[in-house]
């Protein structure tokens, strides 16, 4: 088991950056591939960016590459998304997302696969 705990949501202008916090709690944090997705309102859920378990490895879909990076300290047993460049498109709300896996090098971009969820955190992109 592992709680997740979101936080550093907000409302910002385009153009603007805001950094996420995924706050970690339970197992040992650096047992799990970690993931950010986000969903719109009347959308699916979306794949926003994904890190391995040592971190080496990350991947981001084309929507935001260049513009936002995951990293995480498994020492502080936490994962950041910091988000530059905000386009009115990325507004939604934001969950961090654990995967229990053996491989260090192991991620994916399938929701599925992740068997924890925070709660999420609301990012709005006013124009």
């Amino acid at each position: 088991q592992v709680q997740l705990v979101e936080s550093g949501g907000g409302l910002v202008q385009v153009g603007g950056s805001l950094r996420l916090s995924c706050a970690a709690s339970g197992r040992t944090f650096s047992s799990f591939a970690m993931g950010w997705f986000r969903q719109a309102p009347g959308k699916d859920r979306e794949f926003v960016a994904a890190i391995s378990r040592s971190g080496v490895i990350t991947f981001y879909p084309e929507s935001v590459k260049g513009r936002f990076a995951i990293s995480r300290d498994n020492a502080k047993n936490a994962v950041d998304l910091q988000m530059n460049s905000l386009k009115p498109e990325d507004t939604a709300v934001y969950s961090c997302a654990a995967a229990s896996v053996d491989s260090r090098t192991w991620y994916s971009t399938d929701r599925r696969l992740y068997n924890y969820w925070g709660q999420g955190t609301q990012v709005t992109v006013s124009s």
